[in-house]
């Protein structure tokens, strides 16, 4: 007699032959428990991450009379999706996410470019001094970001960069974690390739461009996705560089907004909710979209040649 449980076996786990545990394994009791909780306790952690997800999602379409009652309902009384066209053009959203595509636009080329350069200087043409560079890339990530906010708004500063997004596109042209990315890829790439382009006239910076750029895509992609979803969310740099409105990123405003509601604005809770439920949209949409390149490029920096 079969099982009423065969049904609900994992397959995958019938031909699992890596790893800690193999299909064999999972015959046994004690590993099928340990397996169940596993599981138990993923599924806890995805409730706990995606939950005030959620919350916000249901909390953003109540009115301000329900946020503000003595008697909590989870539920709105209507879900009504015209407020988020009220609250778009209340607060003119339109020309604060301009803003902020012109910002993650700048970032992510940023990002690409000079990382990329600066791992193809080590890797590539290893000139020297690129171990005594490689040495003080991976030492930064023992400072603390915040440590260097002071020292580098003076500078931009003093450079006269204040209320511009300069300084938003160049700090993201010097992170440790993307030039890490860039050269454990580029340090793979065959030096044969290399040297035929060299034979061919080519010079570092056509190699550069037309040889690792183009062979590390899946590098660039990622570099790209992250850069992106951490320039659409960047906050402090932003809110102490951009002093005028019309040069706000999207979050900058969502913070004005926030500490001038309900004086001079006139804008409410709800539509301060609302307003951040937009915000999140495009980040989960693009972490969603491009998961598989994600985990599949931060592969390929780490492992395949």
């Amino acid at each position: 007699m079969k099982s009423p449980f065969r049904a609900f076996h994992m397959p995958r786990l019938r031909y699992k032959q890596d790893g800690i545990l193999v299909q064999s394994d999972y015959r046994r009791t004690r590993f099928k428990i340990l397996y169940g909780v596993m599981v138990a306790l993923l599924a806890l952690m995805l409730l706990c991450a995606l939950f005030p997800l959620f919350f916000l999602f249901v909390q953003a379409f109540k009115s301000n009379a329900e946020l503000t009652s003595s008697h909590f309902a989870f539920w709105p009384e209507v879900f009504d999706l015209g407020k988020i066209v009220d609250v778009w053009t209340k607060i003119g959203m339109g020309t604060y996410l301009t803003n902020t595509v012109l910002v993650i636009i700048g970032c992510a080329v940023c990002a690409i470019v000079f990382n990329g350069l600066l791992a193809y200087g080590v890797s590539i043409l290893r000139p020297r001094g690129a171990k005594v560079i490689y040495a003080l890339v991976m030492g930064s990530y023992m400072i603390p970001t915040i440590l260097s906010i002071v020292p580098l708004f003076k500078m931009i500063s003093d450079l006269g960069f204040v209320n511009t997004y300069i300084p938003l596109w160049f700090s993201f042209g010097a992170n440790a974690y993307y030039f890490i990315l860039f050269k454990s890829f580029f340090d793979k790439i065959p030096a044969e390739l290399v040297e035929a382009m060299r034979v061919d006239g080519a010079g570092d910076l056509m190699i550069f461009f037309r040889l690792a750029l183009p062979l590390s895509s899946a590098i660039v992609g990622v570099v790209a996705i992250f850069s992106i979803t951490a320039a659409w969310s960047d906050f402090l740099l932003p809110n102490l560089v951009l002093k005028d409105d019309s040069m706000f990123t999207l979050m900058v405003k969502i913070f004005s907004i926030n500490a001038t509601m309900g004086t001079v604005q006139g804008i409410t809770p709800d539509m301060l909710l609302m307003a951040l439920l937009i915000s999140v949209i495009p980040q989960i949409a693009i972490l969603l979209i491009f998961q598989r390149k994600i985990t599949g490029g931060s592969l390929d920096g780490g492992v395949k040649g």
